[in-house]
């Protein structure tokens, strides 16, 4: 077994009979990142000796019989806004540069009561704002299968870092698409839970009430392992839901020795597979299509008639919510100051040299959303149609149990080649309603496109707390 590029519940199985030890599996995943991020930038930090002392104390558990989990001593690196005790949490921002976070998200006190051990700073689009991990403030991440091309983004580091076989796993964050684009574009598995099941304590806020964080991996069920360690109700995040955590774990295994979709119902919603799709994605979707059907699920016809305004209700709710957000970063409460002559000119100045372009550019949109005489014409407005969106997902999970649609429009793209932001912004045309509506999906590997060789994903989207009967679904699906 190549260890670099096994899925986690082989790892563990590995682990178990003793057939290398965490301290070796962590030597063996930072020799690869040695050899090779200096070609994919993933990593924009890693503290090497806090990830080999927490292999050798999880070594020692195993030995004394006194393990956390089946986990325990699987190394899971994490995007560069969720917060881990004691490492840096920059969001990939000038303006957070020196910022070392003084506590553990609840999503790594999760991972870290199974035995996992968080490690590295991966790469983003600054403040998670952007789709191809070009946006950082410090270095760009390339994609792992063709590095002239972006691994997608936000979460573009994570999707290079298990690409690129440094980690087994990974966490990132979906706002609008910034899990489940940035796998497609990679080639690995990304979920974006249901709204609420995944504490946000810890993660750097972009837009509130739509930010998730969620797994990046090789499989469906590495996707409910972590899954299971990170859900649940947290008393520091008001939005998190009570519903118990269903084993995410267990669907997926029932999913991937079953390979059946048997009683199943796929909807296809007709505004995903309209104009505007390249045609290799096209043919994998009607390769996907086919696999569903023969995998005895039935394919059904429905209809999301509010998708049209979904890009244009994004990037008012988002931009808005961001502008809100970032405004503690101002050099006097957060952040990185720059010496000014009195206070307005230390804002301006720490703020102007802080934030990238496109940061700065969606606090001016969010800005201007929000003020005084166009609050109601664009920001009540797009909450309203937010609720309609939300109505179309309701009605159509009344029609069938799944949905199944393309994750983007095309392959991942090559650097500079989306340099108008509208054109960037219309890239996660396909996920960006799903985050708006709060239900959950998941990005999964399902064939190539034969003209340029890359990944082309399917997305699988779930009603709410339906990651267990997804999960069951992707694994039948990869299987």
């Amino acid at each position: 077994m190549d260890i670099r590029k096994a899925a986690l519940h082989n790892l563990a199985e590995a682990l178990k009979n003793k057939e290398f030890s965490s301290e070796e599996l962590c030597r063996e995943y930072l020799k690869q990142i040695d050899t090779r991020d200096h070609e994919i930038g993933a990593f924009l930090e890693i503290d090497r000796e806090n990830m080999l002392n927490a292999a050798k104390a999880s070594d020692a558990r195993r030995a004394a019989g006194n393990i956390l989990s089946d986990y325990d001593g699987l190394p899971i690196a994490v995007k560069d806004n969720i917060a881990v005790k004691g490492e840096r949490c920059s969001c990939a921002s000038k303006l957070l540069e020196p910022v070392k976070s003084p506590y553990d998200a609840t999503a790594i006190t999760g991972l870290k009561n199974q035995g996992f051990i968080p490690f590295g700073r991966l790469n983003m689009d600054e403040f998670a704002m952007g789709s191809s991990c070009e946006n950082s403030a410090f270095k760009r991440t390339a994609n792992p299968l063709d590095t002239t091309r972006v691994p997608g983004g936000s979460s573009g580091g994570s999707a290079a870092c298990v690409a690129a076989d440094f980690a087994p796993a990974a966490l990132g964050s979906d706002t609008g698409g910034s899990i489940r684009q940035p796998a497609a574009f990679c080639g690995v598995v990304g979920v974006k839970p249901t709204y609420g099941r995944v504490s946000r304590y810890g993660l750097v806020a972009f837009a509130s009430s739509l930010d998730q964080i969620g797994p990046l991996c090789n499989d469906a069920i590495d996707a409910g392992i972590i899954l299971d360690a990170i859900s649940g109700v947290d008393a520091h995040d008001s939005t998190t839901l009570p519903n118990a955590v269903d084993n995410y774990t267990a669907a997926a295994w029932e999913g991937s020795k079953s390979g059946s979709l048997a009683g199943l119902k796929f909807g296809l919603p007709k505004e995903y597979f309209a104009s505007g799709m390249d045609a290799g994605v096209a043919k994998v979707m009607d390769e996907s299509i086919a696999k569903v059907k023969s995998l005895g699920g039935e394919i059904v016809d429905v209809s999301l008639p509010h998708t049209k305004y979904a890009v244009a209700v994004y990037y008012i709710i988002a931009t808005a919510e961001a502008s809100a957000n970032l405004a503690r970063f101002d050099g006097i409460r957060y952040g990185a100051r720059k010496d000014a002559n009195g206070l307005v000119d230390t804002y301006y100045k720490s703020r102007g040299a802080g934030f990238g372009d496109e940061v700065k550019r969606r606090i001016l949109l969010g800005t201007y959303v929000l003020s005084s005489g166009y609050y109601d014409a664009y920001y009540l407005r797009a909450q309203r149609v937010r609720t309609l969106i939300r109505k179309d997902f309701e009605n159509a999970f009344t029609k069938c149990d799944l949905l199944l649609t393309p994750v983007t429009p095309g392959v991942a793209f090559k650097f500079n080649e989306k340099s108008d932001p509208l054109q960037m912004y219309l890239s996660d045309i396909y996920t960006i309603a799903l985050n708006l509506s709060g239900h959950c999906g998941i990005s999964i590997p399902a064939g190539i496109d034969s003209a340029t060789g890359m990944p082309v994903a399917a997305q699988i989207m779930a009603p709410a707390l339906g990651e267990a009967k997804m999960l069951n679904a992707a694994a039948a699906f990869m299987r």
